[in-house]
């Protein structure tokens, strides 16, 4: 090798070994930090999920129990469990039922009139698409009572029970004097149109609970009771 050849070999190698000196630098670095995250980034199968700003972990607390009316459903309604003993000819009734349907106790044994003023509410009703549906009826005393310790066990006191479900004594479910109709598309016809049939609702809480006002007709429903407690005729 020629001095001039050697000179320029030797001059390349000095250039060149600050650059693998500096690339081995580097990459070290990213080395280094590729590390320390796979060491630090959780698992997939560990990882906790996120909690947002403000959120605080610990248990919830219970649910309030909503009092508003359109959280409550009538007792009764098709659907709900059935305590063994009570059948069709206690008033349990069966999905689908209408005003119409006579082979079924809770409606049969409505009284005549009000099942008549149903009637004639439910034709007109159906030509503005509208459909009844019994949710309840006419109830056997030993029904009614089962549904009164339903309601009881539910918001926890007699109270309280007794703005939704009355005692077999006083209800007009047992009488057959009242019915429980749906869904709300009927009710809703019926706020509108009942009184010409004579059909009422009577207490706010209850949109779907109807009795027969045949006054109504020509003057207008009566001023609905807030809920059954303020009912003269369930403090008998």
């Amino acid at each position: 090798m020629s001095n001039t050849t050697q000179e320029r070999t030797t001059t390349h190698h000095r250039r060149s070994t600050p650059v693998v000196v500096l690339a081995a630098a580097i990459a070290a670095i990213v080395g280094a930090i590729l590390g320390y995250q796979a060491v630090t980034a959780p698992s997939s199968s560990t990882a906790s999920p996120l909690v947002a700003l403000g959120d605080t972990p610990g248990p919830h607390p219970p649910e309030a129990r909503s009092t508003v009316p359109d959280a409550h459903g009538p007792p009764g309604a098709p659907g709900r469990a059935v305590p063994g003993g009570l059948t069709v000819d206690d008033g349990v009734v069966p999905a689908g039922v209408t005003v119409f349907d006579d082979g079924v106790p809770a409606v049969a044994n409505l009284d005549p009139a009000l099942l008549a003023a149903l009637r004639q509410a439910a034709r007109t009703a159906e030509d503005d698409g509208v459909r009844f549906t019994v949710n309840s009826g006419w109830r056997s005393p030993e029904y009614q009572e089962e549904l009164l310790r339903e309601a009881i066990a539910e918001y926890g006191s007699a109270e309280e029970a007794a703005r939704w479900v009355s005692t077999p004594d006083t209800s007009t479910h047992v009488t057959g004097d009242g019915v429980d109709l749906g869904p709300a598309e009927a009710t809703d016809w019926l706020s509108e149109h009942g009184a010409g049939y004579g059909l009422c609702q009577i207490y706010r809480n209850e949109p779907w609970h109807y009795e027969l006002r045949p006054q109504a007709i020509d003057h207008g429903c009566p001023r609905m009771y807030a809920d059954p407690t303020h009912d003269p005729r369930t403090q008998q």
